[in-house]
């Protein structure tokens, strides 16, 4: 049951009929992994937070830099040479001390990524390299959990909720990596600030409304931003039968990390 702070924290929620008492208190009891603290995670944690949004994991091994304040809005200039994840978990407690946080300050990879995405009822992939976008989809669709991907580069951003066994998973548009180098990173290439904030808003929204079981998912539709043009586009994507994790004869059935896919530099990059 809410207590009298609560509603009153939560009143702009509660007056929504697809919210009310019961919706906030689902946000309460949920739980959702963010992997990745920087230019995507930093709104997403920070309006799951606000939203009143239980538990939130983040799982990050980086420490704060002076070049992450141009875009990761959830870290201050006090805070470099910090740990992302207890920067983020600072910031998260500040807005709202009703939601537990939990820490990993360590890269995800095939052996420990299993066991830290198990406990949360829904993925934010937060990253920026492609090797740990797709541990996270595959990761994610072998234990039947629904995520969120996000990309950002330059001007461009892009988004899908990924839904195990009723959607396209992002195998299903980019089956295997790309080859190394192919695709330069944000530090390589540069990003415009306000751009993660507008994708890991979105991510964020997703987020919620799955923990409401309300409204249309972006599932089976890949959304797609140009902030210098201010356009959307929504493009409806379907599953591939030969999708190498999803499809209808499946080869990938364990996790492996796609080193291959990245540089030492690239591991860096969150």
């Amino acid at each position: 049951m809410l207590t009298e702070s609560q509603i009153e924290r939560y009143s702009r929620h509660i007056i929504l009929k697809e919210v009310g008492g019961k919706g906030q208190q689902k946000l309460l009891d949920g739980k959702v992994l963010i992997i990745g603290a920087g230019g995507l995670g930093a709104p997403v944690a920070l309006y799951l937070a606000a939203a009143g949004v239980g538990t939130i994991g983040i799982a990050d091994a980086d420490d704060v830099d002076l070049s992450n304040l141009q875009r990761q809005v959830i870290h201050f200039t006090a805070d470099i040479g910090k740990p992302k994840v207890d920067s983020a978990r600072e910031k998260i407690e500040a807005i709202n001390p009703d939601v537990k946080v939990i820490t990993y300050k360590e890269w995800v990879t095939a052996a420990n990524i299993a066991g830290i995405i198990a406990d949360y009822d829904f993925v934010i992939d937060g990253t920026d390299n492609f090797a740990a976008k797709f541990l996270i989809n595959d990761a994610c669709v072998l234990a039947g959990k629904p995520y969120s991907h996000g990309g950002i580069l330059q001007f461009i951003g892009q988004t899908i909720t990924v839904l195990p066994g009723l959607s396209p998973c992002y195998r299903c548009l980019f089956p295997q990596p790309p080859p190394k180098d192919a695709i330069p990173t944000c530090s390589q290439a540069g990003v415009i600030g306000v751009l993660p904030g507008v994708i890991g808003s979105i991510q964020a929204t997703e987020a919620i409304k799955f923990l409401l079981g309300k409204g249309r998912l972006l599932a089976g539709r890949i959304l797609m931003y140009d902030a210098l043009e201010m356009r959307f586009r929504d493009v409806e994507i379907k599953r591939n039968a030969n999708c190498p994790i999803c499809g209808e004869h499946p080869y990938i059935t364990e996790l492996k990390d796609e080193l291959d896919a990245m540089t030492v530099c690239d591991l860096k990059e969150s």
